[in-house]
C-alpha cells in the first residue's frame, strides 16, 4: 500500500491514510478489524481500522491512527517517520474483536484504544442499536478525534480526563449499571482492561458479554525480568528466553511452528498448556482462577517465575 496522507491529531498521535499502490477498491472489513503493517527491521504491528460511518466495503482508503511511543520497540517511531508516497506491506483486514450489534453495548476506550471503537459506534448508530460510548484520556489535548466524535455520536459520547476529577471515568458505576443483556467492550492500556475485567466479574457479568483488546506491548522488557528456559515436552528441546524477547519469537527462530495472532495477550489463540513450572501471566485473557491454577498461559506475552517451563508443545 501507499501512504496517501498524514494528519497530526495530537502531539503524539498521527492519522495515516493508506491506498492500494495500484489503485482500486480495498477489501471490506468488520467493525473492530485491524491490519498488520510490516516493519523494515522485521516483524509487524497491528493497527485498528477507523471509519466514522458504516461504509467499510468497496472503499479505497484504509485509515489508521498511531500513537508515538518513544520508549517502545520502534514500530511507532517508524510509522511516525512516514511521508506521503511511502510504500508499506500490509495484511488484509482481520477481526479478533468482533462486535455483537444486536444488543445494547457499553463502549469503553482509553487513550489510543479509541481506534477500534469508532467503527463499532458507527455500526451501532447505523443499526439503531442503543449504546453508550465513554472515552478516557490524560487530558483534553491528549485525545484523538474529540471534535469528530462529538459531531458524529452526540449525546452517546462521554469524554473523561485524568486532570479533570469532576468528570473522571467511574468504571464501577458504569459496570454496575450495565443492562442484563448488554455487551461490554473495552480497549486501552493494560491497567484499564484489568480493572474492567475484575469489576465485571465481581458484578456477575457473563464472560461471553465481556470483550477487550489490549493496546499495550505486554512482552516488553520490565524491570526485574530475568532469563528463563522453555522445554518442549514433545521433543525435549530447550530454549532460553532473554528479557525483552517473547517465547513465540525465540521458538519460531528455533524452527518451531506455532499458531498465534495478536501478540499482545488479548486474543487467546496462542494459549498453551503447562506441563510443569510457574508462569508469570501478563495477558488479559485468563480469569483470576485460571491464573491461580497455572495450567495454561499465553506464550506471546507471558514469562516464567520458575527457572524452567515445560510446555505441551
Amino acid at each position: 500500500m501507499q501512504v496517501a496522507a498524514i494528519r497530526k491529531l495530537t502531539d503524539r498521535i498521527a492519522e495515516i491514510e493508506l491506498v492500494a499502490s495500484g489503485g482500486g477498491a480495498l477489501p471490506g472489513w468488520q467493525p473492530g478489524a485491524h491490519i498488520r503493517v510490516s516493519l523494515p527491521e522485521g516483524g509487524d504491528r497491528a493497527y485498528s481500522l477507523i471509519a466514522f460511518d458504516g461504509t467499510r466495503d468497496g472503499g479505497d482508503i484504509f485509515r489508521i491512527a498511531v500513537q508515538l511511543e518513544p520508549e517502545g520497540q520502534g514500530g511507532s517511531r517508524f510509522m511516525h517517520s512516514l511521508t506521503a508516497g511511502d510504500t508499506l506491506t500490509v495484511t488484509e483486514p482481520k477481526c479478533d474483536f468482533p462486535l455483537v450489534a444486536d444488543a445494547p453495548v457499553l463502549l469503553l476506550a482509553g487513550g489510543i484504544g479509541i481506534t477500534p471503537m469508532i467503527s463499532m459506534a458507527a455500526e451501532l448508530a447505523a443499526r439503531g442499536t442503543p449504546f453508550e460510548f465513554h472515552y478516557a484520556g490524560r487530558a483534553r489535548n491528549a485525545i484523538a478525534y474529540s471534535g469528530e466524535l462529538a459531531d458524529t455520536f452526540g449525546p452517546a459520547l462521554h469524554l473523561h480526563f485524568d486532570d479533570e476529577p469532576d468528570n473522571a471515568l467511574d468504571l464501577k458505576a458504569l459496570i454496575d449499571g450495565l443492562a442484563p443483556d448488554a455487551h461490554l467492550y473495552v480497549c486501552g492500556p493494560r491497567g484499564m482492561i484489568e480493572a474492567v475485567r475484575k469489576l465485571a466479574e465481581s458484578a456477575g457479568v457473563a464472560s461471553d458479554r465481556i470483550h477487550f483488546e489490549l493496546f499495550d506491548n505486554a512482552a516488553a522488557k520490565l524491570e526485574g525480568d530475568t532469563p528463563f528456559e522453555v522445554e518442549l515436552a514433545s521433543t525435549g528441546q530447550v530454549f532460553t528466553i532473554l528479557p525483552g524477547r517473547s517465547i513465540i519469537e525465540v521458538l519460531e527462530e528455533g524452527g518451531v511452528d506455532l499458531i498465534y495472532d495478536c501478540q499482545r495477550g488479548d486474543c487467546g489463540i496462542c494459549q498453551t498448556e503447562i506441563v510443569s513450572g510457574t508462569p508469570d501471566h501478563r495477558d488479559v485473557v485468563l480469569s483470576d482462577a485460571e491464573r491461580e491454577a497455572g495450567k495454561v498461559m499465553q506464550i506471546c506475552v507471558s514469562r516464567a517465575k520458575s527457572q524452567r517451563l515445560v510446555l505441551d508443545l
